[in-house]
């Protein structure tokens, strides 16, 4: 399929409606960016997702995208609540993958020589790699809590603490979340893998501030240059990669029954009133509240490493919840369009939300300078914290990018570079790293990522989400 672009500004590109598409595209790159993009089956599926029964204004894609299944990676879409449809491929594998920023009360110096001993307390107390799982399963109820409550289920266990629900998304729960909808099969994956990171690009990262652009927001989010931070990422493990998988099946069937003439069976869907897609919203939002309460329970365990190491009780540990945010989710949402409020149904896959100074969903602490966007780099170079804007929500819907977004697959990756290299040119960076196996090492090299600067900037200079801080990694675990 040739895609025509024409070139909005700096920062955007407009893919035109034709034929069967319903809205515009709109992809946010640099040249650069778009120099590579040019060609690329991403841009395909940008096009793709706007023949979309019901989409809204146009189908976006962030300057981190590159292929995914159905929707790219870095994609959003706005459904119309009435008219439009829900289509799991917009979501993603694996539901509510996601970002928390924890904010330590101590400095690069005095963690500096105890790194190699912090990343190997971490290591072992978070179990990671494929499959990887703790010694204990959920019994069925609690699993079915977890399902239903999310990140909460954990605080009240002495895993956490009511301040850090107030600094999650959703407050660590989507609302609608029915067990019953989840299989039996998605319950028998998930039930050993509460508290556990996996493989892939998942990590856990210990980092510092390494340079503040906006002294105000960043003493509101708490953060200050030197200061330690980590940055966990992670998902729905088993539970929602089988989710995703059963509903497809089921959405395929929809398509032909609601008679949705789609341009690739992967975005397969259904309108957002059917059985069908209240079922699929009622598992994915299980799903997602499986994530934030895996991330929660990561978090304690970082402060459990922490106080074994630098000494003290978990609870003494001065770490705190800076923001959770998902990236790979589907929720009703409402904005301002043609003088009106509209309800949508905002898919982000590979985004992230960001939302504005004064709009009610942002934490209390940071209403008066926007929601924290949490934009991970690659283990080698750096990550960034930026916050949300007006601009996002009059254009995004209130989205921005979730990461620097990969450029080489995994296995052209491995073919570039050893895992020992990997691990020499790390530690050349002052980078400790501990990982479940050294093919994860190789596939994740910093090199298989855009620059994550360069996706930031894009975002920053088209007022999306602005720059607030860069943070440096000093040790990471991996599965």
């Amino acid at each position: 399929m040739s895609i025509t672009l024409e070139r909005l500004d700096a920062n955007r590109w407009r893919i035109p409606r034709e034929g069967g598409m319903r809205v515009d595209g709109l992809v946010y790159a640099s040249d650069a960016m778009m120099a590579d993009l040019r060609g690329d089956a991403s841009l395909v599926q940008v096009k793709n997702v706007a023949h979309l029964p019901g989409i809204v204004s146009a189908s976006i894609a962030m300057p981190d995208i590159h292929w995914g299944y159905g929707f790219p990676i870095g994609g959003v879409a706005a459904m119309d609540a009435e008219e439009g449809v829900i289509s799991p491929g917009g979501v993603g594998y694996d539901i509510n993958c996601g970002v928390r920023l924890l904010r330590a009360g101590v400095t690069r110096d005095a963690v500096a020589d105890r790194m190699p001993a912090l990343i190997e307390e971490m290591f072992r107390r978070v179990p990671t790699g494929m499959g990887a799982h703790r010694r204990e399963s959920l019994p069925g109820g609690d699993l079915e809590e977890v399902l239903r409550r999310g990140a909460a289920w954990a605080v009240e266990r002495g895993w956490g603490t009511a301040a850090d629900l107030e600094r999650i998304e959703e407050r660590g729960c989507l609302a609608g979340a029915d067990p019953a909808s989840v299989s039996k099969r998605a319950l028998e994956r998930g039930r050993p893998q509460l508290g556990t990171l996996g493989s892939g690009n998942h990590f856990a990262e210990v980092q510092y501030v390494e340079e503040v652009y906006d002294d105000r927001v960043a003493g509101a989010f708490g953060l200050a240059r030197g200061q330690v931070t980590v940055m966990i990422h992670s998902g729905s493990r088993g539970l929602g990669h089988q989710v995703c998988e059963d509903h497809l099946r089921l959405m395929l069937d929809a398509a032909r029954k609601y008679r949705i003439e789609l341009p690739d069976r992967q975005l397969c869907c259904a309108p957002l009133g059917s059985p069908e897609a209240r079922q699929y919203l009622a598992a994915m939002a299980a799903a997602a509240n499986f994530a934030f309460a895996n991330r929660q329970v990561m978090t304690h365990r970082v402060r459990e490493s922490f106080a074994a190491v630098l000494g003290g009780r978990p609870a003494d540990v001065a770490i705190e919840t800076v923001y959770d945010v998902c990236h790979n989710i589907a929720k009703f949402e409402s904005f301002e369009m043609d003088g009106r409020s509209r309800r949508v149904c905002v898919h982000r896959k590979g985004a992230t939300r960001a939302y504005p100074p004064g709009h009610p969903d942002t934490p209390a602490p940071y209403r008066d300078v926007g929601q924290p966007v949490l934009v991970p780099g690659d283990m080698g170079r750096a990550s960034y914290v930026l916050a949300g804007t007006a601009r996002a929500s009059a254009e995004t819907f209130g989205s921005s990018c979730h990461g620097a977004g990969r450029r080489l697959s995994r296995s052209q990756a491995k073919r570039s570079a050893g895992a020992r290299k990997v691990l020499d040119d790390l530690a050349a960076r002052g980078v400790v790293i501990r990982a479940a196996g050294l093919s994860t090492v190789a596939e994740e090299m910093p090199e298989a990522y855009k620059d994550v600067s360069d996706v930031v900037g894009v975002m920053h200079a088209a007022g999306i989400s602005l720059k607030v801080a860069r943070l440096r990694p000093l040790g990471v675990i991996k599965g």
